[in-house]
Formats: C-alpha cells, sequence, structure tokens
C-alpha cells in the first residue's frame, strides 16, 4: 500500500474520498474535483521522462513528499509513450490522493481517465475543450497579462506566468510578480503561480499574493526530487497556514 505526504497532511477539506459527501449530499464527480482543486497548493508539470529518469521515480517521489496536483505535458513523446505516461500519472496520482492533469490533450485526458485538461491561450477555446471532455473534468488555463487575467471565463483554475525567464516558455516574456500581485486581487479562481519558480524565488512570488505554486524544473530536474518537494512544500505552508 503506497502512503504518502497527504495520509499525513489531510487539509481542512479533507481527501478526495472524504469529499464524496457534504452536508449529507452526495457530490458529483466535477463538485469533488473542484472541491480538492481548492486544497491544492503544490502543481508539478513534467514530461513522460522528467530530468531524462524514470517517471515512476520522479513523479512517486514528488507526490509522496508534498504535490497534490501534477500534469502530463510532453510535446515530443510518441503516442504509445504517452498512454503508457497517462497510466502512471494515474496510478500513482490516485496512489497519493492527487488530481491528475493533461496538457492540450482532450482525447488523451478522457483515455488516460485524467481528472482535468490544462490548455494554453493558443490551444482550443475552453467551449470546445468543454464539448470534448464533458463536465465531469475541471480545465486550467494559461494567462500571461491582465487582459487574459480578466477573460477567463468558463475555466476552473487558471495558471499566471511565467513569472520569471524559463526555458520551458522561450517565447514568453516573464510578467514579473505585478502580474502574481494583480491576480492574488483580482482572480475569482484558484491560480498557480509558474515559470522559473524555485526554492529561492518562491518567497517573493508568495509574499506577491501566490498561494498555490505550479513547477518544472525545481522538482523535475532536481537530483533529490523528494527533498526539492519537500523544501519547495514547507516554504508554501508557512506562508498558507499561518
Amino acid at each position: 500500500m503506497e502512503i504518502g505526504w497527504r495520509s499525513f497532511s489531510l487539509s481542512a477539506a479533507g481527501s478526495k474520498t472524504e469529499l464524496g459527501t457534504a452536508g449529507g449530499e452526495c457530490l458529483s464527480l466535477r463538485e469533488r474535483r473542484l472541491g480538492w482543486l481548492k486544497s491544492t497548493r503544490l502543481y508539478l508539470v513534467c514530461d513522460a521522462k522528467p530530468g531524462g529518469r524514470s517517471l515512476e521515480e520522479v513523479l512517486r517521489a514528488a507526490l509522496k513528499n508534498g504535490v497534490d496536483i501534477a500534469q502530463l505535458r510532453d510535446k515530443n513523446a510518441k503516442e504509445s509513450e504517452l498512454v503508457e505516461a497517462g497510466r502512471v500519472f494515474r496510478r500513482l496520482c490516485d496512489a497519493y490522493d492527487a488530481l491528475f492533469i493533461v496538457n492540450d490533450r482532450p482525447d488523451l485526458a478522457l483515455a488516460c481517465g485524467a481528472d482535468g485538461l490544462h490548455v494554453g491561450q493558443n490551444d482550443q477555446s475552453i467551449e470546445e475543450a468543454r464539448k470534448i471532455v464533458g463536465p465531469d473534468l475541471i480545465i486550467g488555463r494559461s494567462t500571461h497579462s491582465p487582459a487574459q487575467l480578466r477573460d477567463a471565463e468558463g475555466c476552473d483554475y487558471i495558471s499566471v506566468g511565467p513569472v520569471f525567464e524559463t526555458p520551458t516558455k522561450p517565447d514568453y516574456t516573464p510578467v514579473g510578480l505585478k502580474l502574481v500581485t494583480m491576480a492574488a486581487e483580482l482572480a475569482t479562481l484558484p491560480f498557480f503561480a509558474i515559470g522559473g519558480i524555485d526554492s529561492g524565488s518562491l518567497p517573493q512570488v508568495l509574499e506577491a499574493g501566490a498561494e498555490r505554486v505550479a513547477v518544472v524544473r525545481a522538482i523535475a530536474d532536481a537530483s533529490k526530487p523528494a527533498e526539492a518537494t519537500r523544501e519547495l512544500r514547507t516554504l508554501i505552508d508557512e506562508v498558507t497556514e499561518s
């Protein structure tokens, strides 16, 4: 039996299983996912071979030590590799009570039994994505400007960034901490600050108003993913639980 970080530090919202009822009434699958989304704090985005290593190794280390939402994002993998990676994501996210998101591919999200889909500004519209995935999956959207931040109708959460320069988004100018502060003041949806964030820069991002953070290289490329995850999660919890 897999026992992870979440087993010992349940949020006030409770686990995904505990979110099955509210006030004696059964919640829909979508309502349960939305309830769990609100409790998330640390989001890992990674490909099928994070840091050139085994997905099983890196993803388990991350989920066991504080990641509570994980996204499969791989623009270069073969279809068969994506499906296999999706199976690993689903199995481990179930084991550690985390949400599983697929980037850009509604068909893959459905095929892998994902909890949600993430789309960028240049991908299909929220309306088009919703028609494909149906009502139960949560949908997130990337935002890179104040205008996009305000125009997030129809999605369930947003990412805000890239906050700092990052090789994962070489064509985007960093938005800086000002957009994070704006999101904290204006966003009506859960938002995740993303882009070039690591343990060194995380305190600035939290001070700017973020309560949720998404990372890529800070965990996927870390020599010790478990330790890197624990350090990030500790920093977040010190701020959000104080």
